[in-house]
Formats: structure tokens, sequence, C-alpha cells
């Protein structure tokens, strides 16, 4: 997760991925669960728009999948739960197909600015559910033609 999200973020260049100077610092621990990864983020951001800002920009969030409406995209890539005990994988892993990313419990985190909790379809939103949207992609920007 450390460098992985140094790529996602990073800028394509004719060498290969310049990484995104994001600091991410990340533990993984395995726990059995049918589908669904849950992630306990905590970040610091430059200035603090406040926590209902923030939750209006996940709510109100659409990607270039979305404005293109490709077919496997879901309407909102992030559903923002307001519930104390969600996300929840076997609640909420399923949601738009498992192409939903869910985040809940936003809350004020007394070392760097806030935390919350986010959780995803491990296999539809996380491999072959991305593979399809990105091949989805590329045929709407024309690469595949």
């Amino acid at each position: 997760m450390e460098t992985e999200t140094k790529k996602i973020l990073g800028q394509a260049t004719q060498d290969g991925v310049e990484p995104h100077p994001v600091v991410v610092s990340a533990s993984t621990t395995r726990v059995p669960v049918i589908n669904g990864h849950t992630e306990l983020a905590t970040v610091a951001l430059e200035t603090d728009p406040g926590q209902d800002a923030l939750v209006t920009a996940m709510r109100e969030f659409v990607g270039r999948p979305q404005e293109a409406g490709l077919p496997s995209a879901p309407p909102r890539p992030i559903v923002y739960m307001d519930e104390d005990d969600r996300p929840q994988p076997r609640l909420d892993a399923d949601r738009d197909g498992g192409m939903a990313v869910c985040v809940g419990r936003l809350r004020p985190c007394p070392v760097l600015g806030y935390k919350f909790v986010t959780m995803g379809h491990n296999t539809v939103r996380g491999a072959a559910g991305a593979a399809v949207l990105n091949a989805e992609l590329l045929k709407v920007d024309g690469v595949l033609d």
C-alpha cells in the first residue's frame, strides 16, 4: 500500500511512472471475511476544510468513469455512510455491484487531521472489476483502436 499508492497517484511519463510525493504509512492484518477489504485511514491535510466539507466532497466525487458513463462504473464511486458501525464487509461489499467504495466514521484525529474507515470489495472492485473498468476507459480514450 505504501508504494502502490504513490504509483496510482503518480504521473505517467515516457520512462514509466513518476511516483506521487504522498506519504503513506500502512500495515496489513489478515482477517477472515467472505469479501471486502477494510482499511482504517488517517490523513493530514495542508488546510482543514472541516468535517462537513470532507463528507460533501466524498459524496459528490465523480471520476472519469462516471463522466464517460462507463457500463461497469458505479454512479458514485464513493458512498459515505452516516451510521456509527459502517461500513462493514458483510453488509456493504456488494454495494453498486461491488464497484463502490464505502466510507464512514469520519472523525477528527488528535495526531493528524482526520481518520475514517473505508471498505471495498476485494475481487469485484479490487481485481476483476478494476481491470474491466480500466479496459472500458482505454476504449473510450481510443487507446484500443
